[in-house]
């Protein structure tokens, strides 16, 4: 079966897009995050020394600082990026069902001896068009009344080449779920470093200066916190992708419902 985008030009896509993702997230933590992060820390920890009943102020850079949130925030990126690549693949041949790909005047009937010439119609468009559902579809519904004469044959032509891509889009987006799933681990991985440094702090915490083991504890909690608020995001981005989907399959089955088998006639 031909795939939409080929297998290498997806790959390259994914790769390359980690790769310019993981550089600028990391170059924005170097250069922007991080030491303005150490800055706050620094002045919290000068006022926690002078007056210990003093409160601080939680930072947004604080609370992303560690390197826990910056694995989630290139994972949330990539992940965006490739659902970005299938949602603009989707809408381009979701574009076709707005056109009249097999054209018709009102009343008028497909025998199984026109097959041959709409068919050369399906195959004379750009590849990126004739790779999508839609003329595929079409085009087997259009062989199959050709060799068969047969319109149920022809309706579950066009079905079972529905029901094949949408389980092919189904099992691609296998990816975005694991990075779904990947994100709110890295945040509990955080969670027991932070909950394991400050444990190795105790003793200082029994001399009376818990800066330390609550600066600990804060990337306990800040890593889970912010890793949870990402899958959240993310899933309802994913459900989106996956519902745009779903209706573009069931769309292009109608589609050739009302298009094409109406239309044949044995006869």
């Amino acid at each position: 079966m031909k795939k939409t985008f080929p297998v290498s030009t997806e790959f390259i896509y994914q790769l390359f897009s980690l790769i310019l993702i993981a550089i600028f997230v990391h170059a924005a933590y170097v250069g922007i995050i991080r030491p303005r992060a150490d800055a706050i820390l620094t002045q919290q920890a000068a006022m926690l020394e002078k007056d210990k009943t003093q409160t601080t102020q939680r930072s947004a850079y604080v609370l992303i600082r560690d390197y826990e949130q910056e694995a989630c925030f290139i994972l949330m990126f990539w992940a965006l990026a490739i659902m970005a690549f299938k949602s603009v693949t989707t809408l381009r041949h979701r574009s076709l069902l707005h056109r009249d790909l097999i054209p018709l005047a009102e009343g008028m009937r497909i025998l199984p001896e026109d097959t041959r010439e709409l068919s050369r119609q399906m195959q004379a468009l750009p590849p990126y068009e004739r790779n999508g559902l839609l003329p595929r579809a079409l085009l087997a519904g259009l062989q199959r009344f050709g060799s068969t004469r047969n319109v149920q044959d022809v309706a579950d032509a066009t079905r079972a080449c529905c029901e094949t891509e949408g389980e092919r889009l189904e099992s691609e987006l296998s990816m975005i779920r694991y990075i779904a799933w990947a994100i709110p681990s890295i945040g509990f991985i955080g969670t027991v470093r932070g909950i394991g440094d400050a444990l190795g702090q105790a003793y200082q915490a029994i001399e009376g200066d818990i800066f330390g083991v609550t600066r600990s504890l804060g990337v306990a909690f800040n890593s889970t916190l912010i890793a949870l608020l990402i899958s959240i995001v993310l899933m309802f981005m994913l459900h989106q992708l996956q519902l745009m989907q779903e209706r573009y399959v069931l769309d292009t089955e109608a589609y050739c419902e009302e298009n094409l088998t109406r239309h044949l006639h044995s006869q």
